[in-house]
């Protein structure tokens, strides 16, 4: 009874232990961040997109444009140029311009509104920096949610939201050129949602 009781307790621990402690990280010096993958106004970032939503499947064409600091706006079309959604970001603001009827739901415009702003904010607010390896971890606050930014070689790579010391969301930036990530995945691990973009 002891023996249950005892590792029942060892259970509970390391389920509660902090993201950082159950992975890992060692605590380091902190320092301003970056994500430069949507901060050049000059340029149209033009994606390949598949969205695989509740066991949907939608395919196009995903279109971010920076309009000025801390101001993008966001759209999903057909390939045939019929707009699917388009959101806009400025500053704390977000506004859904257009929404397909089929998508206009309150908490499928909430997840879409929290993936995007990752995706577009280029300096999240450092709340603590960690190191595991050669790689440097920032834990970050956009919105009210936190996540982990990993960088690698100074690039950044990826990023997790966490909720209770769980991952819910993965985002990995992939084929990195000139600022640009040629490929980006975005993996929700609690519901069935998986957004994936390729650079065309």
């Amino acid at each position: 009874m002891r023996y249950l009781l005892s590792s029942a307790l060892l259970v509970l621990f390391v389920s509660c232990a902090s993201y950082p402690k159950k992975n890992g990280f060692t605590e380091s010096a902190e320092q301003p961040i970056q994500n430069p993958y949507f901060s050049d106004a000059s340029k149209d970032y033009v994606y390949k997109a598949n969205i695989e939503a509740f066991g949907n499947s939608l395919s196009g064409i995903f279109i971010v444009k920076k309009l000025s600091e801390d101001h993008h706006r966001i759209a999903f079309t057909t390939e045939m140029g019929n707009k699917i959604f388009d959101f806009t970001f400025q500053e704390e603001d977000f506004k859904v311009n257009h929404i397909l009827k089929k998508m206009d739901k309150k908490i499928l415009i909430n997840v879409l509104k929290n993936d995007f702003r990752v995706l577009v904010e280029e300096n999240p607010s450092v709340e603590k920096a960690f190191q595991k390896d050669s790689g440097s971890i920032y834990e970050t606050q956009i919105g009210n949610k936190k996540y982990y930014h990993f960088l690698s070689e100074e690039k950044l790579n990826k990023v997790v939201r966490v909720g209770n010391g769980k991952e819910k969301v993965e985002f990995t930036f992939s084929e990195i050129n000139d600022n640009i990530a040629q490929h980006i995945q975005i993996l929700h691990k609690n519901i069935k949602l998986k957004i994936s973009l390729k650079s065309i």
